[in-house]
């Protein structure tokens, strides 16, 4: 998985990072019937080309690297594929 999105986005959900995804991995936007209800914004892994232009966009720095991913954050990466693994 390329890049997680942990806990700092719960309950910011700022899409600044879905605007610059080159490849629409980011979810749900403000378009989609679940961004309401939605905790956090996610990163689809199948579809992320790691370009980390999502990381310096994050106002709250919340999207990390799977490699920098804080450890304490570590539950996030299934947090994220458990997201697309639902849909």
């Amino acid at each position: 998985m390329p890049h997680i999105i942990a806990e700092p986005c719960i309950g910011t959900k700022d899409t600044s990072c879905v605007d610059v995804c080159p490849v629409d991995c980011i979810h749900p936007t403000k378009d989609e019937p679940d961004y309401e209800s939605a905790e956090q914004l996610y990163i689809d892994p199948d579809t992320c080309i790691d370009c980390g232009l999502c990381v310096e966009e994050c106002p709250v720095r919340a999207i990390f690297p799977e490699e920098d991913l804080p450890t304490e954050w570590n539950n996030y990466v299934q947090i994220n594929l458990d997201y697309y693994n639902s849909k």
